[in-house]
């Protein structure tokens, strides 16, 4: 491209994505292989595998990543981000959705406080560091569900308890990745219904920041009206203020005008499943759960019309 920025000395950057074969591994590909097509020889890159949570913060911090994807962006600022700051935002249209056995004599989350003596719930852990967990088991207690009356089965990825749920080894699913097409199999293998988690859940998460979002009625199978639920939405990549300008400004130079390679990767799925939202939207993008990078705010507004419009959220 013509008039690109470009780095004027060698580089050594660490990301941070996930297990390494998910989204967050796949953008922090993207993004190093594009700054580094602006780098002089000499410059190396490396991606660290992570969990997307509490983990990112700690490798930032500790001078262990110089890049960390988390996600969701509603989840960040739960995680004492204090200085931490932004590169971007990469859409993702994601929900946290409670499934249950349809035989179950429940209508919504409280009422598995009737039958938590029964069922097993499959869910990720609670340990401090998995997002999904940490949110399922709050909203669980904000419900008036004692988790420590429940029985769990637990793993740090999606797809090992939507399995579980779907073959009958568990009763009860709490997940995200809804546009996957493993939520698109359960009801085939079983009855299912969906539980709202109820007002007085939902407004405590939003006095904490954490926004609610609609499940479309038919989006799952088997959901015949639309669920309100926990948004679970966006990859947000983060970094410290001592990130150099230079690459903080490419990083986000790149991330507004390279996104056409990290779309194409994405658009073989129908637009409403896809795990990444394309096509991106640079003012979305810039709209982060913490103050961008002086030096990539100067980015995005460097980008003229591709960037424009969008209140940061942080504001």
């Amino acid at each position: 491209m013509a008039d690109e920025p470009r780095l004027d000395r060698p580089v050594t950057l660490a990301f941070r994505g996930d297990w390494g074969q998910a989204n967050m591994h796949r953008i922090c590909g993207w993004l190093a292989q594009e700054i580094g097509d602006r780098s002089p020889r000499g410059s190396e890159f490396s991606i660290w595998s992570g969990r997307g949570g509490s983990d990112q913060i700690a490798a930032l911090r500790s001078g262990a990543a110089d890049i960390a994807v988390v996600t969701p962006a509603a989840a960040v600022h739960l995680l004492e981000p204090g200085d931490l700051c932004a590169l971007g935002v990469i859409g993702q249209r994601d929900r946290l959705v409670v499934a249950v056995d349809a035989a179950l004599p429940v209508s919504t989350v409280a009422d598995l406080a009737s039958v938590a003596g029964n069922v097993t719930v499959a869910t990720s852990p609670d340990d401090g560091v998995n997002l999904i967990g940490l949110a399922a088991h709050k909203a669980l207690r904000l419900a008036g569900v004692d988790p420590g009356r429940l029985s769990f089965r637990y793993d740090e990825r999606p797809f090992p308890p939507i399995s579980w749920f779907a073959d009958g080894e568990a009763d009860v699913l709490i997940h995200e990745a809804i546009m996957t097409p493993h939520w698109q199999r359960i009801a085939a293998k079983r009855p299912v219904r969906y539980l709202p988690w109820g007002e007085q859940v939902l407004a405590a998460f939003a006095a904490d920041g954490w926004p609610s979002a609609t499940v479309e009625a038919g989006y799952l199978p088997g959901l015949a009206e639309d669920l309100l639920t926990l948004d679970f939405s966006d990859f947000v990549l983060l970094c410290t203020p001592a990130l150099p300008d230079d690459v903080a400004y490419l990083a986000a130079w790149c991330m507004v005008k390279t996104r056409g390679a990290l779309e194409v990767q994405y658009a073989h799925l129908p637009q409403d499943h896809s795990p990444v939202t394309y096509p991106l939207v640079p003012a979305d993008m810039a709209r982060t759960p913490v103050p961008l990078h002086p030096a990539a705010a100067r980015a995005y507004s460097d980008a003229g019309e591709d960037s424009v419009g969008g209140a940061p959220i942080w504001s």
